[in-house]
């Protein structure tokens, strides 16, 4: 009897509460007036800013099909005297585009592969590590984003020359390999998972070592994402450092420094600049794209969101 009676509301109350559950899920509130005119301002306003970025990218396009003649024309004119498809072919025959496009390439995959390893390891043993000293040593290693890297040009072309790297893809990559924005994202990311996953993880035997590669980094691949792009973003428009370090041009040389091969003596092809340009944002283009979940989900969670 006692039974019949402790099952009964059990049975009776579970299909109201199923119900309450399902009719709060399916009700939704009406919309206000005020609420509709935010929400349309809202939109608007994204459309007409992302309008205004496309305006320089739409016209750069456009300019890349004109004649060189038409780039400066009074009045501007968005669409040239005729339109010319030849100049993005003609880019390549003017020089090595293929191989600025090469070392770009390689350069950037490979500096790219070199911060993640070194910002995940350092983040992890920054973030989820105890050991003396490590809040000091993490502020002196933040505090390296306080010098321009403008200032440590000469120091980083004489260290180069010591290690008898200069004109090679290696001058290329590591100076800016171990950087401390990288460290510091991913520390913050990092701190924001549950300690309880690892200590779970040390309960069944694992080390840091193993804690780090099949609990923490599999959970951060939003962080590890958001970093990928920013680097390889950064070592693809990288400028000044490889027109310094860089001797033979046509062997080593990247895209920022052909787009600039394009202005000589005799004068600077506009037309064919341009088209260089559209070609040179394709790769970007398409990583970002690529990662784009992952890129609003990892700057939402990681330090880059508020956190």
């Amino acid at each position: 009897m006692s039974t019949d009676t402790v099952v009964q509301p059990v049975l009776t109350a579970a299909p109201d509460d199923e119900q309450v559950h399902v009719e709060g899920r399916r009700g939704r509130a009406p919309m206000t007036r005020a609420a509709r005119v935010r929400l349309i301002i809202g939109h608007v306003t994204i459309y007409v800013a992302a309008a205004l970025f496309m305006l320089p990218l739409v016209y750069a396009f456009f300019s890349a099909l004109k004649p060189n003649n038409d780039i400066f024309s009074m009045p501007p004119r968005l669409i040239g005297s005729e339109i010319r498809w030849s100049n993005f072919a003609d880019v390549f025959a003017f020089g090595p585009f293929w191989t600025y496009i090469g070392n770009s390439l390689f350069v950037s995959v490979a500096g790219t592969l070199v911060v993640l390893l070194v910002s995940t390891t350092a983040g992890y043993a920054f973030g989820r590590l105890r050991w003396k000293g490590r809040d000091a040593v993490f502020v002196l290693f933040l505090a390296t984003l306080m010098v321009p890297a403008e200032v440590l040009v000469i120091p980083m072309f004489q260290v180069m020359q010591w290690f008898g790297w200069v004109d090679t893809y290696q001058a290329l990559i590591f100076p800016f390999a171990f950087t401390a924005f990288g460290t510091f994202l991913m520390r913050q990311f990092f701190r924001g998972i549950p300690y309880e996953l690892e200590e779970a993880a040390r309960v069944d035997g694992a080390g840091p070592i193993r804690s780090f590669l099949q609990i923490i980094l599999p959970l951060s691949t939003s962080a590890v994402a958001v970093l990928a792009v920013f680097t390889f973003l950064s070592f693809w428009n990288s400028y000044l450092w490889p027109l310094i370090v860089t001797v033979d041009y046509n062997a080593h040389g990247t895209l920022p420094v052909g787009l600039a091969s394009f202005s000589g003596l005799t004068g600077t092809r506009w037309d064919l600049q341009m088209a260089a340009s559209i070609i040179s944002m394709i790769p970007t283009t398409l990583l970002v794209v690529a990662l784009q979940k992952h890129l609003v989900k990892g700057i939402a969670m990681a330090g880059l969101g508020g956190r």
